[in-house]
């Protein structure tokens, strides 16, 4: 019901009753962890909060290099270099200026339907959630089954999971599912270890691997000429390295996610809450030392990778496929070494995986039921889990825990997603006449718009998976808004001063009757004929005051508002409560309400029919926000308040 306050406003619409839930339903609905949640949100130094996203972005390391090897072969660290200097000069300029419009951790999708409004940014928003439900889930599973290679080819591993891959892989994506299922919180000290040790173990590797060449420069002869055999010239070779760059994208992961945590970065004291200052600076610093310490080591591990490990070696099969860096481990450092380093990669990797879940569950509830385009329990975490799961163990299947037969799908998600940040930079640039920046991140659109094609149709497994992604949503989103599109959508109403006065004077006579009348028709009939037709059609008494209301379609495609209520006298004192909504019927039903809960009264509205096929009045009710008011009023107010003696009354004539 609609509750009223002295002060014109409601809280809050929910409907009294209901069926009783059983136990299995309360579990599935309640939050996993209720304090976690309503607790203040604790602020980190960012070099904290980078470690979070380090888990996502500086994991890659474990599979990176390997997959760098396949791709480009002797070439691999030119091709490196080429992801380097699209990461330095492309991706990062495009989230530093996405930290600074989006500080509060909306991201660069809310930057695009911020530019494209109604329903084209919301189909734009359904087809993105589509790509990076793809590059969240990959990222899961990528990093499952990479910590499952580790786990295998460590020596000290029991023999028995031989043969087992799959199902180690799908454990550990379960032992993922069971920590979000009991209740999740943001560990950053947690990440702060991992990313720390996990760093500390690679620059060791990459030390020890960088003497080994030194003491055996003959190695470093002979990748040169393997190098100059197969490519005759400099020019061939950056030529080759960009056209196998698609393949490396994979390596650009992160981003986002750096973006998405910036409300836990600890900004300055004074920060102006709309546009922290201190907070931006912390994240754009953060996302610096993430991608220069990331350059580093993609850098130095395709070169050391390159040059001492057998080509033959990273093939299927291989003891370094899938994890380069721990064959030198314990190739150069002994078994124990290398196997402390295997626990760190699996470690780290199955905390990506977390963040990526955690990701998904902060970004589906965000979007999704706000345009009521996901059913109910599409906000509450333990339903979501398991259905992310269960995508996930089917992936994993289709894909049989292969980390080279899901590179591809990964660096799809991962470059549509930093495509659309590197879009919405440009779009914001171009509202401000910035042209430079035009020019500048209009380049790097198009070159990130290459490289996704690219890879689309190099390895096409990616756009399959993202494709099934993208049809589920909509498909879902547009079956669930239909469903829902009778609520009482509104989260709020209250009514300005002379709005107030005129529903108490017209209260005070004992009746309240309102005449819903459409604002386009202001200049075909007056007030004073629209009132006189109004009377004698429904037999109202000539004493009893009446109001208009108007009610104005503003974003049809939004689903909620906040509304408020205006009071205006037009043609001669005719009173006239206007508003602006999404929809017609919601509105008129959440005053309707909201003025029974104020005055006492059982508001009256008056309608006449309209004209036209009923079932387009209904399509253009969900499109458009308009549609055969009358019918879906009484329907709205039916559904929101269960008792007739309490419900407002709809005439129609």
């Amino acid at each position: 019901m609609v509750g009223g306050g002295p002060d014109g406003t409601r809280g809050g619409v929910g409907v009294e009753g209901g069926r009783p839930r059983g136990r299995l339903s309360r579990w599935l609905l309640a939050e996993p962890s209720a304090k976690a949640r309503t607790a203040p949100r604790e602020e980190h130094p960012w070099w904290r909060v980078m470690c979070l996203t380090g888990v996502d972005y500086f994991s890659t390391l474990g599979y990176q290099p390997g997959i760098a090897f396949l791709a480009a072969g002797v070439l691999s660290p030119i091709a490196t270099l080429v992801l380097v200097a699209v990461t330095l000069l492309g991706a990062l300029p495009i989230y530093r200026r996405v930290a600074e419009e989006s500080p509060h951790g909306q991201g660069s999708i809310a930057m695009l339907q911020h530019h494209l409004p109604r329903w084209r940014g919301k189909l734009l928003v359904l087809v993105l959630l589509g790509f990076m439900a793809t590059d969240f889930i990959i990222t899961i599973t990528l990093s499952a089954a990479d910590a499952t290679a580790h786990v295998i080819e460590n020596p000290f591993a029991p023999h028995l999971l031989d043969g087992h891959r799959i199902g180690l892989t799908l454990l550990f994506i379960m032992l993922l599912a069971g920590v979000f299922l009991g209740g999740f919180s943001e560990a950053i000290g947690i990440a702060v270890g991992l990313v720390g040790v996990y760093l500390t173990l690679n620059l060791i590797i990459v030390v020890t691997s960088a003497q080994h060449l030194l003491a055996r420069p003959e190695t470093v002869v002979h990748w040169e000429n393997a190098l100059t055999a197969q490519y005759s010239s400099p020019l061939v070779m950056i030529g080759v390295a960009l056209l196998v760059f698609p393949k490396l994208a994979l390596g650009l992961s992160g981003f986002e996610t750096g973006v998405a945590v910036m409300p836990l970065v600890r900004g300055s004291q004074d920060d102006d809450p709309e546009r922290p200052a201190g907070r931006i600076r912390g994240t754009r610093r953060l996302l610096t030392v993430a991608a220069s310490i990331m350059s580093f080591f993609l850098i130095a591990s395709s070169l050391v990778t390159a040059m001492l490990i057998p080509a033959g070696e990273f093939q299927t099969g291989g003891r370094a496929n899938g994890r380069a860096l721990a064959y030198l481990a314990h190739e150069h450092l002994g078994e124990v070494f290398g196997t402390f380093y295997d626990v760190s990669t699996i470690t780290i990797l199955w905390f990506a995986g977390a963040s990526a879940m955690a990701g998904l569950l902060s970004i589906v509830p965000r979007y999704l039921p706000r345009y009521g385009m996901a059913p109910q329990w599409a906000s509450a975490t333990r339903p979501l889990v398991i259905l992310l799961t269960a995508v996930a163990f089917a992936i994993t299947i289709i894909f049989r825990a292969d980390v080279d037969a899901q590179g591809g799908a990964y660096a799809t998600g991962v470059l549509v997603v930093i495509l659309s940040a590197a879009l919405a930079v440009t779009l914001s640039a171009r509202s401000r006449g910035d042209r430079r920046g035009v020019a500048v991140f209009g380049v790097i659109t198009l070159v990130l718009a290459y490289t996704t094609v690219a890879n689309i149709f190099e390895r096409p497994e990616g756009i399959k998976i993202a494709s099934f992604f993208i049809t589920t949503i909509i498909v879902v989103s547009f079956v669930s808004r239909a469903s829902r599109s009778l609520e009482l959508r509104v989260d709020e109403v209250g009514l300005d001063p002379r709005a107030r006065s005129f529903a108490e004077e017209a209260a005070a006579s004992g009746r309240l009757l309102l005449i819903a009348d459409n604002p386009d028709d202001r200049d075909h009939l007056g007030y004073r004929e629209k009132e006189r037709r109004a009377r004698k059609l429904h037999h109202l008494p000539g004493d009893a005051p009446v109001v208009f209301l108007e009610v104005t379609v503003t974003d049809a495609s939004e689903f909620s508002t906040k509304l408020l209520v205006r009071g205006e006298e037009r043609d001669g004192g005719h009173r006239v409560l206007t508003v602006r909504s999404p929809a017609v019927a919601n509105a008129i039903a959440a005053i309707l309400l909201h003025l029974r809960d104020r005055t006492g009264l059982i508001p009256q509205v008056y309608f006449h029919w309209a004209e036209g096929n009923p079932v387009m009045a209904l399509l253009g009710y969900l499109v458009l926000g308009g549609g055969d008011v009358p019918p879906l009023t009484r329907e709205i107010l039916r559904r929101a308040e269960p008792r007739p003696d309490r419900r407002p009354q709809v005439h129609v004539g």
